[in-house]
């Protein structure tokens, strides 16, 4: 007979609360957070990388007119000074603010806009495969974009992956993801949110044994310290400490650029102007 306990009958529930938790059961238990932690990681990065993209073609087809602008005011205003005065240096000046606005193009410059993180830009990559090219309207995407971007990278991942054909595709459909993402596109995000429900149900995890467990977190320390010096880099580069400088409204920043980059064009057209009368 069973002796009961002071608070009454033991249950079978009790008894299997009060058994020890097997090892393996706790490791598989920290895989799965160190898994999430990780993706959650990766979002974040992607994002981030979205922004820096984004900033970066955004500053070029926006500004990169009123650069030139001003490099060509610059060197009219360098030719007008030197032909006043005929002094040598200044001729000099007038003929190194005249290179700045022709430079000879180097090997980078040349493949810049074909090259990004993924290899290829969205230019390069719509030219490739015959589809029209779609700049980002915006340096950060809506908030709904972002939402539907993290509940899909949840879902998908690829570190969720329990072979190597089910990663592969998870690989494809992440890809196409992040490219809606990096667009803004919140209809193509949802497109891909259906298809992933509708698409083949992942095999749910088993329990690993203790060696593969060790193995698999010692895989995410290290893809960990590779994405974190990633994120070094891009928080590093010029554009990255641009953003910093707005990290609620990076599309605002660009349009404060704007504005001064104006002011500075009415500033040496009124020098220029009082240079050649």
């Amino acid at each position: 007979m069973t002796q009961d306990a002071p608070g009454g009958p033991t249950t079978r529930n009790d008894e299997e609360q009060d058994a020890p938790t097997r090892p393996e059961a706790r490791l598989d238990k920290a895989v799965r957070a160190a898994e999430q932690a990780l993706i959650e990681f990766e979002i974040a990065l992607e994002t981030f990388r979205v922004e820096v993209e984004n900033f970066s073609r955004l500053h070029h087809q926006k500004l990169g007119p009123m650069y030139a602008r001003l490099d060509e005011l610059d060197a009219q205003i360098a030719e007008a000074r030197a032909a006043a005065t005929g002094d040598p240096e200044d001729l000099r000046k007038a003929q190194d603010a005249r290179a700045l606005v022709m430079p000879m193009p180097g090997v980078d410059e040349l493949f810049h806009d074909w090259m990004d993180s993924d290899g290829l830009s969205p230019e390069a990559a719509a030219m490739l495969t015959d589809q029209p090219v779609r700049a980002p309207k915006r340096v950060r995407p809506s908030e709904e974009a972002r939402k539907l971007y993290r509940e899909l990278a949840r879902k998908a991942h690829p570190d969720l992956a329990q072979d190597e054909t089910e990663r592969a595709r998870r690989d494809e459909f992440i890809t196409r993801g992040n490219a809606a993402y990096g667009l803004g596109d919140v209809g193509r995000l949802r497109e891909l949110a259906g298809e992933w429900s509708a698409g083949p149900v992942p095999p749910e995890q088993q329990l690993s044994e203790s060696e593969e467990l060790y193995a698999r977190l010692e895989w995410l320390s290290q893809h960990k310290e590779l994405l974190t010096a990633v994120a070094k880099e891009l928080e590093e580069s010029a554009i990255g400490a641009m953003l910093r400088m707005a990290p609620e409204d990076p599309d605002r920043l660009l349009e404060e650029i704007a504005e001064q980059l104006l002011a500075q064009v009415a500033e040496r057209e009124a020098e220029l102007s009082g240079l050649v009368q």
